[in-house]
């Protein structure tokens, strides 16, 4: 069950254990899809990981659904920060503290962001001009192009090389350190010539002299050594006639992508199709020309061939040992086509499966969304192919009769089946929340009664049973307002009068001050874990109405003629932490 999973990841979040804690989050997600708490607990797992994306991604989710949870932009806030995004971090944490303004921890957050916000302002400042080639290392499309390209792929097998890119890549100013390495200005010119020379998305010819542009590197280094003369450009490295085959197909397999890209966003699909299947021809250590056909053959209906076309992706890719985001790409392909043929409940099980696999290779949050949606879907037409209102009434009255035997296990199972066979039985969830009083399951027991209300607020068994499980959870203010809300409804109900008449009691016991020391340690503990009466005792206006009743007496009779004002002191009454003498 989620809460069991819950349970053990909160248990191993507890520990330490953050990876654990994701797996268990995650497995309570997959039963329990639209629960808020599951996403911000992950959320914080992956923060205390320093997986921000991801923490970002369950942060979003948490506040999608639930708008008015504070907690759920604070997650947002704490993924914004660890991202460095500063102003986005301030403004999650001020729509929390609009909810809820009392917050600590929101508070807490908000000063962390604003400081660090100030502080990367004043580094901003005072920081050096950006390398002026800085741009060309950003981004992970650096990596794909000199994989892509025959010059420089064989370099990323070289350990030190790839150490300098990655150092280069965090701080550009560092290329003036590696103007000597043959290698780094090899793959200098491959990026360059793809950002300036010839505009394109993909991998370019290294010509043989230097551009104009690739010769800035030298000033700085020329600035930094101190030297009369720049730093002289290296040539460009000889390539093998094999590898020099190897460009020239793939750079028309490029023209062929390309062509097919624009055809595509023409809508002119066959066209795109025929391109990407010569550039499969020309070059088969390509995967995104088989997932873009794929993706053709998603718009145009033929989702068998999409299908085999991810498979094919995913096999090849593997082979290659592609990049694990093509894969994740080409699976949640397959899985898009694979709900978009789904007709029954056990279609969407596949799909489901293919989803699960892409976010193992790469947790995108589309593919994220996308399961999510498949699941929830399942579950709905797994409901529409099981509704039968006849089954449904029968297995209420086969609970009704083991009720009447006071067998309350077995009700609850054949009022468990009625409401799968008739979700919208407000009579189900009404007689199910009774089963759960009497089994002491109170928290059930309340949800099945809101449910029962949910359905027909005119129901008056239900806010018989809602105030029934508020009241044995000794909630006494909160059982009067269900039972008087209920009245509204019904008048003359016997049971909602006497709901009423045992809340007072409760109440005014609280109020004469002859609970017994034990009660009334327990009441108050009770309701200190009320967020309604921290928010009473925090106020400060309501702390200087307290001292008024105990030190002045006139301020304390002009308080009592404010409702609001008097509304929260009988909360204060009832849950004993007030007393009136």
């Amino acid at each position: 069950m989620a809460d069991e999973a819950k349970a053990k990841g909160n248990a191993a979040f507890s520990s330490g254990d953050f990876n654990t804690a994701v797996k268990h989050f995650t497995d309570a997600i997959n039963l329990s899809p639209t629960n808020h708490v599951l996403y911000s607990n992950r959320s914080a797992a992956y923060a205390s990981l320093h997986q921000y994306d991801v923490a970002l991604s369950d942060a979003k989710k948490t506040v999608d659904l639930k708008p008015d949870w504070s907690k759920g932009y604070s997650r947002l806030g704490a993924a914004h920060l660890g991202l460095h995004q500063y102003q986005e971090a301030v403004s999650a944490y001020k729509k929390g503290l609009e909810i809820d303004p009392n917050n600590e921890a929101l508070k807490s957050g908000l000063a962390d962001a604003q400081s660090a916000a100030t502080a990367s302002a004043s580094r901003a400042r005072s920081a050096q001009p950006p390398n002026p080639f800085g741009d060309a290392f950003q981004g992970p499309e650096m990596w794909a192009k000199l994989t892509a390209d025959p010059t420089t792929r064989a370099f990323l097998q070289q350990p030190d090389f790839v150490k300098a890119m990655q150092e280069i890549q965090r701080n550009p100013s560092k290329l003036n350190e590696h103007l000597k390495d043959q290698r780094v200005m090899q793959a200098l010119g491959v990026l360059l010539n793809v950002k300036f020379a010839h505009g394109g998305e993909d991998d370019m010819e290294v010509p043989e002299g230097g551009t104009p542009s690739a010769s800035k590197p030298s000033q700085p280094a020329k600035e930094e050594a101190k030297k009369p003369e720049p730093v002289p450009e290296p040539e460009p490295m000889e390539i093998t006639d094999e590898e020099k085959e190897r460009k020239e197909k793939k750079e028309k397999a490029l023209k062929e992508k390309e062509t097919g890209n624009a055809a595509y966003k023409k809508k002119d699909f066959e066209t795109a199709i025929q391109h990407y299947t010569k550039a499969m021809e020309i070059d088969d250590e390509d995967i995104s020309y088989i997932t873009n056909r794929a993706a053709v053959y998603l718009e145009m209906g033929k989702y068998e061939d999409c299908i085999k076309d991810c498979d094919k992706a995913v096999e090849r890719g593997r082979e290659l040992r592609a990049d694990y985001k093509m894969i994740a790409k080409a699976l949640t392909r397959k899985g898009t086509a694979l709900v978009k043929m789904a007709k029954g409940s056990k279609d969407y099980e596949p799909a489901i499966e293919t989803f699960q696999k892409a976010l193992t290779e790469h947790r995108n949050p589309d593919t994220l969304k996308k399961l999510n949606d498949a699941e929830k879907a399942k579950k709905e037409l797994e409901q529409q192919e099981y509704f039968d209102p006849k089954v449904a009434d029968e297995e209420r009255e086969k609970g009704n009769e083991c009720f009447k035997q006071q067998k309350y296990p077995e009700a609850v199972k054949h009022y468990t089946e009625s409401l799968r066979r008739n979700p919208k039985d407000s009579k189900a969830y009404s007689n199910r929340a009774a089963c759960y009083t009497k089994l002491g399951a109170l928290p059930e027991g309340l949800k099945d009664a809101e449910k029962c209300i949910e359905l027909d607020p005119s129901f008056s068994k239900g806010y018989t049973r809602k105030g029934a499980v508020q009241f044995f959870m000794k909630e006494y203010d909160k059982a009067l307002e269900t039972y008087q809300e209920g009245l509204k409804h019904d008048p003359n109900n016997q049971e909602l009068l006497d709901g009423v008449r045992r809340c007072v009691e409760q109440i005014n016991k609280a109020s004469r001050g002859d609970l017994s020391p034990e009660e009334l340690k327990e009441r108050q503990a009770k309701a200190m874990q009320d967020p309604e009466i921290q928010n009473i005792l925090s106020d400060p206006i309501m702390r200087q109405v307290l001292d008024d009743f105990q030190e002045n007496p006139k301020a304390a009779q002009e308080h009592t003629k404010n409702p609001m004002v008097m509304s929260k002191i009988q909360k204060l009454i009832s849950a004993g932490i007030v007393q009136m003498r």
